[in-house]
């Protein structure tokens, strides 16, 4: 089968009501900047709420139909992917508008752009586009699902904004944390005006009830008078920050991120470069390498009392939330999809009780090296930012690789992008590898899944 034809823009195309894959793709490149696939579901053209937005930040739709899958990168081109159930859209929601936003630059400086449609159960593109002319947008609509007749159909947009992600949210009725807004930026309230022969009321202050006219003094306010209800609260506004941290800038602050209880949820996702096996007659084939490749996400970690330990599939030492180490390994999977992938928690509830952290990640079986491996790691806080960084290449016949360092400084968790690849000695574990390296001070047994 050849490949699916780019639509031109504007025009449509029937997809299936089914689970569909739509993934956002750009070559990579110096100067290239980090782009971000983003949801939103609409009804009227406008969100309902907040919560109909889905993003990094915000990765799930509550219908269950919409979802931001994450990132991967393999052959110089990067992915960001959002998984999207149209049999799950709620029958009030006309349009799922499929948006990408540029962080640290615009679209003019992002090459190969486009979007592509995958049904999920067959594996065939449905729909592509390609974006291209881009100059000083920095947040484009790519794309559109939409009812029409009962069906449900695609729309290539290509619709650019230069105001960011913040801009297109809030084009379409989203309420946005503008951490950097002053009290400069807000109107201020009108004086109530004076009543004749007596002193002026005091001027209400911003987003307060305003007040009563003023009673001349030989008359008493009524009694029986109740005091006005305080305003409702404001609707928490979305957060659209996150870091992501590089060897110029490797660690940060979860405290300072908004990140200091709940659940933190660390996933590792992979993708394995697909390589020619050789040329057995006059045509090549491609295969993927690793189809059996086993990582284990893991981690040592030390609590304030001194007790020291690790979380990990291998021996099912898979910890617990609730009670020590209060970190937890939710499975063991073999696929480096984001939707599973490997995922550690830890409980933020408890930071008092963590001296240090240590993620790491080795192979338990299907490769002799991270070599070919394509990772990125996401710390997701309950509350506050995204923490997220990729793994550098490996050169090195390394079978472990320490991802990140969390580190208690005076009840502040501060993660540390490691990104080291080690390599075992002869005879030498990968866990007995990562400790000696670290200087955990542990004692170690053979053990088994």
């Amino acid at each position: 089968m050849g490949a699916y034809m780019s639509m031109p823009k504007g025009s449509n195309a029937p997809v299936p009501t089914t689970a569909l894959r739509v993934e956002l793709g750009w070559r990579q490149g110096p100067g290239v900047p980090d782009v971000d696939a983003s949801a939103l579901v609409l009804v009227g053209g406008k969100v309902r709420s907040d919560s109909d937005f889905v993003f990094y930040n915000q990765p799930a739709h509550s219908s269950g139909a919409v979802r931001h899958e994450g990132k991967s990168v393999a052959g110089g081109a990067t992915t960001d992917s959002l998984s999207v159930d149209l049999a799950r859209v709620e029958p009030a929601v006309e349009t799922v508008v499929v948006a990408a936003s540029a962080d640290g630059g615009t679209f003019g400086q992002v090459p190969g752009l486009y979007i592509e449609v995958r049904d999920t159960a067959q594996g065939t593109v449905v729909a592509r586009f390609d974006s291209t002319g881009a100059t000083v947008e920095t947040a484009f609509v790519l794309g559109e699902f939409y009812r029409r007749q009962g069906a449900w159909k695609f729309r290539a947009v290509g619709q650019g904004y230069d105001s960011g992600l913040e801009g297109l949210a809030t084009d379409f009725g989203i309420t946005v944390d503008e951490p950097q807004r002053t009290a400069a930026h807000t109107a201020p309230a009108a004086p109530a005006p004076p009543v004749p022969q007596t002193p002026a009321p005091p001027v209400a202050p911003p987003h307060q009830a305003p007040t009563l006219p003023a009673f001349p003094a030989t008359v008493p306010p009524p009694q029986h008078q109740a005091p006005p209800p305080p305003p409702a609260p404001p609707a928490a506004p979305v957060r659209l920050s996150k870091v992501t941290l590089t060897k110029a800038a490797p660690s940060v602050s979860l405290t300072k991120q908004g990140g200091t209880s709940g659940a933190l949820r660390v996933n590792l996702n992979w993708e394995v470069r697909k390589q020619f096996s050789g040329w057995g007659s006059k045509r090549g084939r491609a295969v993927a390498l690793h189809n059996d490749l086993d990582l284990d996400l893991c981690a040592l970690f030390e609590l304030a009392d001194g007790r020291k330990g690790v979380v990990q599939a291998l021996g099912n030492a898979f910890g617990s939330l609730h009670q020590p180490p209060y970190i937890h390994l939710d499975g063991d999977d073999r696929t480096g999809a984001v939707s599973s992938g490997e995922n550690l928690t830890v409980n933020l509830d408890r930071r008092d009780d963590f001296r240090r952290i240590l993620v790491f990640v080795t192979i338990y079986e299907g490769a002799r090296s991270f070599a070919d491996l394509h990772a990125t790691v996401t710390l997701q806080p309950q509350h506050g930012a995204p923490v997220d960084f990729s793994l550098d290449e490996c050169t090195v016949p390394s079978t472990v690789c320490a991802l990140a360092l969390i580190t208690n400084h005076g009840g502040d968790l501060v993660v540390q992008r490691e990104a080291r690849y080690l390599v075992p000695e002869r005879g030498v574990s990968p866990q007995r590898t990562v400790d000696h390296a670290y200087g955990w001070g542990m004692n170690w047994t053979p053990g088994r899944k």
